[in-house]
């Protein structure tokens, strides 16, 4: 049975467009502090809800085209992001290990230099993300 991914691609979407407000020139120099961190929370928060649909659609699609005790054996995240990476459907564990820290981040504590480090790993992000959807849409 093929995974319905349509909230997947709509969070991937709305992430993408969070980075686009942010990097786009045209946004005055001199922006308002407070219009700043108001887009960097925007993206922070497009990242979280893209990071936890990507990992539990690795881990359905895993569940549908592997054997469901290889994944119940994964009894931790970096192990389903192994699996997934033998399997072809990300390059390589290591950036999704760091991405899942990121995460971790945001919901332990505030300040702004974890909003930095969050909002850098967002844009690393993107592009895995996006391998990981064009992986799922190509292997159903």
């Amino acid at each position: 049975m093929a995974l319905e991914l349509d909230s997947l691609r709509q969070s991937l979407a709305a992430l993408e467009r969070s980075l686009a407000v942010a990097d786009d020139r045209r946004t005055p120099g001199d922006m308002d502090e407070a219009l700043r961190e108001t887009i960097r929370a925007g993206v922070i928060q497009n990242f979280e809800v893209a990071y936890e649909q990507c990992w539990k659609f690795i881990q359905r699609w895993l569940r549908e085209n592997q054997s469901p005790a290889a994944v119940d054996q994964s009894r931790t995240r970096k192990d389903l992001f192994r699996l997934a990476a033998r399997c072809g459907l990300i390059q390589d564990p290591i950036p999704w290990f760091e991405y899942g820290d990121a995460r971790n981040l945001t919901s332990h504590t505030y300040s702004p230099q974890t909003a930095d480090t969050v909002f850098n790993a967002a844009r690393r992000f993107r592009d895995d993300a996006g391998y990981l959807l064009r992986q799922l849409e190509a292997n159903p």
